[in-house]
């Protein structure tokens, strides 16, 4: 059986494109072995179809750590079994999945899940920003197979290094429509706003929680961790606000699919800071359509290029609290008045991974793993 080595830089636990592209290719009869890192906090996770390793870090931040990722991830690539194919997420993880794969004479397959370069946490760091410029230069123009989330950032890409990037959106499996029944516990009776991701600087966290002051009988949901998950509590506290906002960390798929179903708004307020987030396609855009709850978004182009082509929700430039909230109230009414359903289930049918999934195998095929 051929085998693959996917190494990725989080936990492996709630990266769901991993996971899908993992359980793509154990379908289709190929072995497969996920390499990441483990938090304190990472909870237990050992799925029945493929193999994981998470390492344990000394350094959780800072150059040392990517140093020693790398280093780490450089051994195992090299005295595990040779592979048949390493698929690399991320910039931060090519360096070591690159040389090992020219080392052992194996194809290496590129996931950028993000236009790393310019997300905000590098944008306002611009001697890290060059670091990390000077590093994808040096990789990516020798690249072969590669993928990507959304098309601007491939055209980007390819304008940059002359490399074609395939395009793979972040879109979960088709899901039936979810039965609607009793919300748990505190949420009864109450709107529910849910923000599933990361938590990190520029997701507009801020805003939707200062919003909360301009809603009754509304809760906000926060599904997630990420690098200012103690500014947000901090501010949710001094807002006075803790009865309105519910932090409910990092969850494993089932449940977060759960939990989303029976909310009635997702958001992805994400800024303009960057063309990574300019560019950004969100899986939790895909994943509120699959719960088959609106969407409220920003006016970023291809965020509201998708929910208005399908019609599943609003896209909005407004970055005032009182009046998005306003914005937010009128969706709750539509919601009640059955608005929006057809055009979710639409969208659910045709923004899906059974559909999408191929580019990835043809790609996985041109590496030659695939009959």
């Amino acid at each position: 059986m051929k085998r693959v080595y996917i190494a990725v830089i989080n936990d492996l636990v709630a990266d769901q494109r991993l996971n899908r592209v993992a359980l793509l290719l154990v379908r289709n009869g190929l072995q497969v072995r996920c390499i990441g890192r483990r938090f304190r906090s990472s909870p237990a996770f050992q799925p029945e179809e493929f193999q994981i390793r998470r390492y344990r870090m000394v350094f959780n931040s800072g150059p040392l750590f990517y140093a020693f990722f790398n280093i780490r991830l450089f051994l195992t690539l090299i005295f595990w079994k040779r592979p048949d194919l390493i698929i690399a997420n991320d910039l931060d993880t090519l360096p070591a999945a690159y040389i090992s794969s020219r080392i052992r004479r194996v194809p290496l397959l590129y996931d950028s899940h993000e236009l790393f370069t310019q997300v905000p946490e590098l944008i306002f760091r611009k001697r890290v920003q060059q670091v990390w410029k000077w590093i994808e230069s040096i990789f990516l123009p020798r690249l072969k197979y590669a993928v990507t989330v959304s098309y601007p950032i491939a055209e980007i890409y390819r304008r940059l290094y002359r490399v074609r990037f395939r395009v793979v959106r972040n879109v979960p499996l088709r899901l039936p429509r979810p039965e609607k029944g009793q919300k748990p516990g505190r949420y009864q009776g109450k709107h529910l706003i849910i923000y599933q991701g990361a938590l990190n600087v520029g997701r507009g966290l801020e805003l939707i929680i200062r919003t909360m002051h301009f809603l009754e009988n509304a809760m906000l949901i926060i599904a997630g961790k990420g690098d200012i998950e103690g500014e947000l509590l901090k501010l949710v506290r001094e807002e006075r606000l803790e009865e309105k906002v519910d932090f409910k960390g990092r969850l494993i798929p089932e449940e977060l699919i759960s939990l989303t179903s029976s909310c009635d708004l997702g958001i992805s307020l994400e800024e303009d800071l960057g063309l990574s987030y300019r560019y950004s396609l969100p899986n939790k855009l895909f994943d509120y359509i699959q719960a088959r709850i609106p969407v409220l978004c920003s006016a970023l182009p291809e965020m509201s290029r998708i929910v208005e082509t399908y019609g599943v929700g609003v896209s909005t430039n407004e970055r005032d609290p009182e009046k998005l909230a306003a914005v937010i109230r009128y969706m709750f009414h539509e919601r009640s008045a059955g608005a929006w359903m057809d055009a979710l289930d639409k969208a659910a049918n045709e923004l899906c991974w059974e559909n999408e999934s191929q580019t990835y195998l043809d790609l996985v095929a041109q590496c030659g793993l695939l009959d």
